[in-house]
C-alpha cells in the first residue's frame, strides 16, 4: 500500500517497471517510471505525482476521477504543469471539469491537455514516441503504443570503414535510418476489436490489457457490447501474442479473486502460462 492507502502492485520486466492497480468500476491507474509516463487516472497515488505525462484511454470515472487531485498536488508542490493526452472528443468537457474544480478549490488547475485521435503520433522524448489506436468501448476511447526509436546504419553501408561512412555523410547522403521497437502497449477498456486494432499490441515487450470477465456463464455478446473482454477472447488469440509480458487486469468485482486465479490457471495454455500476469 502507498502512503495515501491506495493499492499499488509493482512488478519488474527486464529494464521496465510496471506500477498500478485496476479493478472494474473501482479504479485504474498505471505508471512506467523508466519511461516517465503513466496510463489512466482513476486513482493518483502520491508517488505518481512526480510523473509529468499521463495517457488517458477514456473518461469513465474509474479511469479519470483523480485528475483534479493530481493536477492540484503538482501545483501545490510547485512542479511544472503536467501533460495529459486524452481522446479529442472529451477535451472540452475535461477543461470545464477542471475549471469547476478551480472554483471549488480556489486554486489554479493548470495542465496541458492534448487531444488524441486514432492514428496520431506524439513525440515523448528523443528516444520515445507514442502512437494512438482505436479501441471499442461505450464512450470515446483510444489505446496507446510507446515505441523505442534508435538510429541504425543503413544496410547498404554495412562493412564500410568509419572514414568512408563519414565521407558519405558529409556529401549529404543520409547513412542511418530510424528503427522502432514497441515497448509498451496499453488498451484501456475495450472489446476485442481494440486489441486487434494495432498489430503492435501483439509485439510490444509489455502488453497491458483488460480481461474483465472470465466465467463460462458470462455472455460474451453482452460483454463485447459494453466494451470489455472475456478470458475466451484471450485464449482465442493465444498464438498471436509475442509479448514478453502480458498483463491482464480490470477484473470484475462480482467474484472473489481466487476464483479468477483458479479459472485462469486451469485454462491458460502452456505457451502463455509464464508470460501472463494477473494484476491482483
Amino acid at each position: 500500500m502507498t502512503v495515501d492507502n491506495l493499492p499499488l502492485i509493482t512488478k519488474t520486466f527486464g529494464d521496465l517497471t510496471v506500477e498500478g492497480y485496476s479493478r472494474g468500476a473501482v479504479q485504474t491507474y498505471w505508471r512506467i517510471p523508466e519511461l516517465k509516463l503513466g496510463f489512466d487516472m482513476g486513482g493518483s497515488p502520491w508517488s505518481f505525482m512526480g510523473t509529468q505525462t499521463f495517457l488517458i484511454s477514456h473518461a469513465h470515472l474509474d479511469h479519470l476521477a483523480a485528475l483534479p487531485a493530481y493536477v492540484a498536488r503538482r501545483r501545490m508542490m510547485k512542479m511544472e504543469p503536467p501533460t495529459i493526452y486524452l481522446p479529442a472528443s472529451v477535451v472540452d468537457h475535461v477543461e470545464r471539469m477542471l475549471k469547476s474544480w478551480q472554483k471549488l478549490d480556489r486554486g489554479r488547475m493548470v495542465c496541458n491537455l492534448v487531444p488524441v485521435t486514432p492514428g496520431e503520433e506524439f513525440e515523448l522524448s528523443r528516444e520515445h514516441v507514442v502512437t494512438a489506436f482505436e479501441t471499442k468501448h461505450t464512450v470515446p476511447s483510444v489505446g496507446y503504443v510507446v515505441w523505442d526509436r534508435r538510429k541504425k546504419l543503413k544496410a547498404e553501408f554495412t562493412g564500410m570503414s568509419g572514414s568512408e561512412i563519414r565521407d558519405i555523410r558529409l556529401s549529404g547522403t543520409e547513412v542511418s535510418e530510424e528503427v522502432r521497437y514497441p515497448l509498451v502497449s496499453y488498451t484501456g477498456d475495450t472489446a476485442p476489436q481494440g486489441l486487434d486494432a494495432d498489430p503492435a499490441n501483439y509485439l510490444a515487450k509489455i502488453l497491458i490489457t483488460e480481461m474483465t470477465f472470465y466465467r463460462p456463464e458470462h455472455r460474451k455478446e453482452k460483454i463485447h457490447k459494453f466494451g470489455h473482454m472475456h478470458l475466451d477472447d484471450i485464449l482465442e488469440r493465444a498464438d498471436r501474442f509475442q509479448n514478453e509480458a502480458i498483463i491482464l487486469a480490470h477484473f470484475t468485482t462480482r467474484d472473489h479473486i481466487n476464483f479468477l486465479k483458479r479459472a485462469v490457471e486451469r485454462r491458460m495454455p502452456e505457451s502463455l502460462r509464464d508470460r501472463v500476469h494477473l494484476w491482483v
